[in-house]
This record gives C-alpha cells, sequence and structure tokens, in this order.
C-alpha cells in the first residue's frame, strides 16, 4: 500500500512539474506613471572596466505627451541619450526623449537609447540595480534596471 501511494505522490510531482513548464512565461517587468506605461528596462552585462552601458526600454499605454528628462542610477554617474539617430547631435545631447500619446515607444540598441556613462562596476547577468525615471509630465518613477545577455565581446 505504501509503495502506491509512494507512486501517486510522485506522479502528482510530475504533473505539477510538466504543468508548470507548460504555463505562459511570466509578464516582464512593468512600471506605471499615470498615464503610461515602462516595460523591461534592461542593459547588457558589461566587461570588467567599461565606462557605459545602453538602456533600452519600452512607453506604452500613453495617454497623453510626455517626454523622459532624467535618468538616474547607484551605477552609474550619469546618463545621456545616444544612438543612430542621434548621429550628427552634439556631444552629451541632453536627456530629453519625446513620448507620443497613443504609440508605442522604444529606447532600443538599433536606435535611439539611454546611455549609462561612468559605470561604477561591472554590469552582472541577472543582476537588478535600482533605476529612477524622471518625466516632465508623469514625475518620477522607481523601476528596476534588469541585467541581461551576455558581456560584450
Amino acid at each position: 500500500m505504501k509503495s502506491t501511494l509512494h507512486r501517486r505522490e510522485v506522479l502528482r510531482a510530475s504533473l505539477a512539474l510538466g504543468a508548470g513548464l507548460m504555463a505562459p512565461p511570466t509578464r516582464a517587468c512593468e512600471f506605471f506613471s499615470t498615464h503610461l506605461r515602462i516595460t523591461h528596462p534592461w542593459t547588457r552585462a558589461s566587461a570588467e572596466g567599461a565606462r557605459s552601458a545602453v538602456v533600452c526600454m519600452r512607453f506604452d499605454e500613453v495617454l497623453h505627451n510626455d517626454r523622459l528628462i532624467g535618468v538616474e542610477t547607484p551605477v552609474a554617474g550619469a546618463a545621456e541619450l545616444a544612438g543612430v539617430d542621434l548621429q550628427g547631435a552634439p556631444a552629451n545631447p541632453a536627456l530629453d526623449f519625446a513620448i507620443a500619446q497613443g504609440r508605442e515607444t522604444l529606447l532600443s540598441e538599433a536606435g535611439t537609447h539611454v546611455r549609462l556613462l561612468d559605470l561604477k562596476w561591472p554590469l552582472e547577468v541577472g543582476r537588478e540595480y535600482p533605476l529612477t525615471l524622471t518625466f516632465a509630465g508623469g514625475g518620477v518613477i522607481q523601476a528596476s534596471l534588469s541585467v541581461d545577455f551576455a558581456r560584450f565581446a
């Protein structure tokens, strides 16, 4: 009788594990202001001695036009806008990123992004760091910066 009970427990545990593997992935980190959603602020891991890192994120559910005007984190001394869309712009452009009402707006490696400057230590895969985002209309949002993917080559 005990072996039957043991087999049932093993079967239940196996079914629970299988169900967990089949469940949809959890949603990315989301943060909200009064009129927009910020989804998954992230950066890549940085190599030892790296001085900067690229920060990406998505803005959507935007009810009113706004501007990202500040980014602060204890892992960096400063932040600036950078990317292919800003080539030819003056060095160290002010952080002022337009977020249009009713649209999804991306900060991405392939386009405009936030560059963290003067990194204080290497950013490690799987870690999260505090991130403060300041918006012209939406105020200050406390978020988390996730470190994803492998180190830069």
